[in-house]
């Protein structure tokens, strides 16, 4: 029996299966690998909300035990740890990779019948760290924890945070930072990246068993397909369908997810990894914030473009059990290719037309969201901004009304809404729930991670609680809502580690 079980009330223990069913994928999938550890392992930030929704018994542990356990410093003698292996496009460029500072614990099931991989971040080299130290600085987990759960509230498919931790170490990066150790639960940790590792094996079994693993996993109701070929192109197009929904909840809230290299990209449809990512302030259709995104390649608008070029690496990779016909093959995965642009495009109109209030389509749709956005764009309107005000009734009181452009785009808006009928207030809740009234405004969110990087944990957890019911106004969070001045505003973000 280890110490934490030792230390650990009678009544819990070890919450979580102690191996994951990703041992039973072929060894090039995963080596054997534990955390580090840390030295002297502290809760920094710890997620009851999330503990109590998928009925985790640790809020009640004792906080030592508790960050022994999701630091990886303490773990029961039956847990069994591994990196995963996956490689990915980087910008474009494909790369062999792996988990280089992660370790997957375990899985649990929920609740609601879905299974759960419990993973540790910035917990030390593995056989993928590639020369890296393989940890992780304070400001970079908390960023994690506070983005993913705001998206989470948002409503957006996401990773969770669990907890963050120092460790108790210090970091030299360009200077000196606190080490720490984010613990992240997610459906899974099934990548795009890991479907192309499979085929650059070129090893059949091995692309087929991941096949197998990922339907069972997810969508274990196309078992029943008896047609291989027909299999992989129904989980094809169900993939597709989760990351289409992924983007247009990004698009609606003015997401920016600055790496969405392949390996980055979850075939669950849940966001991965909040390195640069960030909110828009004011409308620029390819706004870019990440330090390394140099060519604007994951721009705001060009986010539509490249999921579909990463699906599009995903179908290249399962090609080989498409159809025994490369030929045939290559023709089912280019239409499957076209319908998802067909359909990402209806999407993004069917959503926009929410974002405005409009149930039913009409053929002048498309110009009425395209001129609202061109207007935006040349007056740099807040993107959250302008929507909620909208959403509120209020369009007159935006700065940008005083345009005439604008004002008879307000005209059109409204004659456009009366098309559908009495316009009452329950149109208007309706936009208020697909628009925010606050978002994890860049500038806020650095001023409570330099915060919390010195000590001071306060508004860090005033930033979590004006995030937690994003749609409802309240008075108490006014200045929450509100866009940055020419002094705060944020330019560049940065991966962090």
């Amino acid at each position: 029996m280890s110490a934490s079980e030792l230390s650990a009330p009678a009544s819990v223990k070890w919450p979580f299966q102690t191996t994951t069913s990703w041992r039973t994928l072929p060894t090039p999938f995963w080596s054997d690998c534990s955390p580090a550890g840390a030295a002297a392992p502290e809760l920094v930030v710890f997620n009851t909300p999330l503990c109590e929704a998928l009925n985790l018994p640790l809020a009640d542990m004792p906080r030592d035990v508790l960050a022994r356990w999701l630091s990886g410093s303490d773990l029961p003698d039956t847990c069994q740890p591994l990196a995963q292996a996956y490689a990915g496009h980087q910008f474009g460029g494909f790369t062999m990779l792996g988990d280089g500072r992660a370790h997957l614990l375990a899985e649990f099931e929920g609740p609601d019948g879905i299974r759960r991989d419990l993973q540790l971040k910035g917990s030390g080299r593995t056989p993928y760290s590639r020369g890296g130290d393989g940890r992780a600085a304070l400001g970079p987990m908390l960023r994690e924890f506070v983005i993913s759960e705001a998206m989470a509230a948002l409503g957006i498919p996401t990773s969770r945070s669990l907890a963050v931790l120092r460790t108790g170490e210090t970091l030299w990066r360009d200077g000196p930072l606190p080490g720490a150790v984010l613990t992240r639960i997610a459906a899974s940790h099934l990548r795009v990246g890991t479907f192309e590792y499979a085929a650059a094996l070129r090893d059949r079994s091995a692309l087929e068993a991941l096949l197998t693993y990922a339907v069972q996993r997810h969508d274990p109701d196309l078992a029943d397909v008896p047609e291989p070929g027909a299999r992989v192109l129904a989980w094809l197009n169900r993939v597709a369908e989760r990351q289409i929904d992924l983007i247009l909840h990004w698009l609606r809230v003015g997401f920016i997810h600055g790496v969405m290299n392949t390996d980055n990209t979850f075939i669950s449809g849940e966001t991965l990894d909040y390195g640069p990512c960030a909110f828009l302030d004011e409308f620029v259709p390819n706004k870019v914030f990440s330090s390394i995104d140099r060519h604007g390649r994951y721009g705001f608008e060009n986010q539509k473009r490249i999921i579909l070029w990463n699906l599009a690496r995903l179908a290249e990779a399962v090609l080989p059990l498409l159809d025994e016909d490369p030929k045939d093959a290559l023709d089912r995965a280019r239409t499957a290719l076209k319908n998802w642009d067909t359909r990402l495009n209806a999407r993004w109109l069917s959503m926009m037309r929410g974002k405005l209030g409009l149930d039913t389509e009409r053929p002048e749709d498309e110009s009425l969201i395209k001129d609202l956005l061109a207007w935006m764009h040349r007056y740099e309107a807040d993107y959250t901004l302008t929507f909620r005000a909208l959403a509120d009734d209020a369009a007159e009181r935006l700065p940008e009304a005083r345009h005439p452009k604008v004002q008879d785009w307000i005209r059109r808006w409204r004659a456009r809404l009366a098309e559908e009928g009495p316009v009452t207030a329950a149109r208007f809740e309706a936009m208020q729930a697909v628009n925010p009234a606050r978002i994890p405004r860049n500038h806020q969110v650095e001023a409570a991670l330099t915060s919390a990087e010195a000590g001071h944990m306060a508004p860090l957890r005033t930033l979590l609680a004006a995030l937690a019911e994003p749609y409802r106004d309240d008075p108490a969070y006014t200045a929450f809502a509100q866009p940055p001045t020419p002094d705060e505003r944020v330019v560049r973000t940065f991966c962090g580690t």
